[in-house]
């Protein structure tokens, strides 16, 4: 992506990667996401990104794109749990 020109960030979400976090410590998914939801939050109006979100990411992409509409150009999910539109959020985990 950057060899095409691109700005690629990765961002670690709470106590994955380098974050500094443990996993003990996260007690709900919007602290799991916090990071992606701080990022978006400072980019400039105007500014839109592609967001990619792999595995249990796919939850965190949804949440992006529901709370920064305007800021998410296209979402893709690989391999991501998703959402569906009939059953309340917390089903997902429950059928995992």
């Amino acid at each position: 992506m950057r060899s095409a020109g691109h700005r690629v960030t990765a961002i670690d979400l709470a106590a994955s990667g380098i974050h500094p976090m443990r996993l003990e410590e996260v007690t709900a998914f919007a602290e799991y996401s916090t990071p992606l939801m701080d990022f978006l939050a400072s980019l400039p109006l105007g500014e839109s990104i592609v967001l990619v979100g792999h595995g249990f990411r796919g939850m965190s992409v949804a949440l992006a794109m529901e709370r920064f509409p305007e800021k998410v150009a296209v979402a893709v999910f690989v391999a991501a749990f998703m959402l569906d539109t009939s059953s309340p959020p917390s089903y997902v985990l429950d059928q995992d």
